[in-house]
C-alpha cells in the first residue's frame, strides 16, 4: 500500500530549506548559525543522537559545539556550563541533551537556558508562548509531526484529532499545535474510559505513550490519518507505539517506525536554531 508518510523525505526537504537560509545569512551578515549540545553521562542512545546532531549541523553549513560532561556532574556545575555556553555569542541555539542522571533536576537544566536560545523550544518560557499562541521556538517532535502533516496536504481545520499521550515533550504541545490549526482535540492518557472507542473518532490519531504496539486496528477508523510518534527497542528490532500492520490497511495516511517522525526531530531543531540566528541578526 503507497500510504506511508515518508519522514526522511519531509526531513530533507526542511533540511534543504535550512542550510539555504544558513547560507543566505551568513553571506549576508557575516552570522554562521550555531547549535550547542550539552551532554551528561554516557547514555548510548544518547551519544548517538548527539553525534547525528553533529553530522546534521555540518551538512546545513552551521557552526556545532558539542560540550561533554561526565555523569559525576553536579547540578551547579551543570547550570555554570548552561551559563557559560549561554553566553557565547557564537552559540544561537542550544539544547541539555535527555536522559540527564538521575541526581540532576531536569527542568532546573532546561529553564537555565535562555528564552531566545532555546532549540529545543522545552522551557518554561517557550511553552508558554505556544499555550497563548506568541511565537517563539517549536517542541521539535510536535512541531514535524505538522510539518508532515501539512507536507501531505491533510485537511486540519475542523477535524478531530486524538493525541494518545500527555507528556510535556510531546503530547500536550502537540495538541496545542493541531488546536492553532483548528482541529477538534482529545488528549487521552492511561486513565482514558473506553480508550478504543474515543481513538476510533479521529480523523487524526496522534500515538505518543512509550508502549509497544499500543493501538490496534480496534483503535482506528478507516481512512484516518495514523502518526506514530513512539520509539521502541524491542528484541525484534524498533517498532512504534501502533501495530504496524494490523493498522496500515485501515489507514488513509501513516507513518512507519523507523522513517517517520524520527528524522524530523533533528531537522526541526534545525530550523529553531537558523530562525534564532536571524533574530539575533535583526532578520
Amino acid at each position: 500500500m503507497d500510504n506511508l508518510i515518508d519522514g526522511k523525505a519531509v526531513a530533507a526537504t526542511v533540511r534543504g530549506e535550512v542550510a539555504e537560509r544558513t547560507r543566505r545569512l551568513h553571506d549576508e551578515t557575516g552570522v554562521r548559525a550555531g547549535l550547542a549540545v550539552i551532554i551528561v553521562g554516557e547514555d548510548p542512545a544518547s551519544q548517538v543522537y548527539v553525534a547525528n546532531k553533529h553530522k546534521a549541523c555540518e551538512e546545513a553549513g552551521m557552526h556545532s559545539l558539542q560540550v561533554e560532561m561526565p555523569a559525576t556532574t553536579t547540578q551547579a556545575e551543570l547550570e555554570a556550563k548552561i551559563d557559560e555556553v549561554a553566553a557565547d555569542p557564537a552559540i544561537h541555539g542550544m539544547i541539555v541533551q535527555m536522559p540527564l542522571p538521575d541526581h540532576l533536576d531536569t527542568d532546573a537544566a532546561l529553564n537555565r537556558i535562555p528564552f531566545e536560545k532555546d532549540a529545543d523550544g522545552l522551557t518554561a518560557d517557550a511553552m508558554g508562548r505556544l499555550m497563548t499562541l506568541q511565537p517563539g521556538p517549536l517542541p521539535c517532535t510536535p512541531a514535524g509531526v505538522m510539518e508532515m502533516l501539512k507536507a501531505y496536504d491533510v485537511e486540519m481545520r475542523g477535524a478531530h484529532a486524538v493525541v494518545v499521550g500527555r507528556s510535556e515533550i510531546v503530547g500536550k504541545p502537540q495538541a496545542h499545535l493541531l488546536l492553532k490549526e483548528d482541529c477538534t482535540v482529545t488528549i487521552c492518557h492511561s486513565r482514558t474510559r473506553d480508550l478504543e472507542g474515543i481513538c476510533r473518532q479521529a480523523d487524526i490519531l496522534v500515538a505518543a505513550v512509550g508502549r509497544p504496539r499500543m493501538l490496534g486496528a480496534d483503535h482506528v477508523k478507516d481512512g484516518a490519518v495514523v502518526i506514530d510518534v513512539g520509539i521502541n527497542r524491542l528484541e525484534d528490532g524498533l517498532c512504534g507505539d501502533v501495530d504496524f500492520d494490523a493498522v496500515q490497511p485501515k489507514a488513509r495516511l501513516i507513518t512507519p517506525v523507523p522513517g517517520g517522525v524520527g528524522p524530523m526531530t533533528i531537522a526541526m531543531l534545525l530550523k529553531n536554531t537558523v530562525e534564532a540566528a536571524e533574530r539575533s541578526a535583526g532578520r
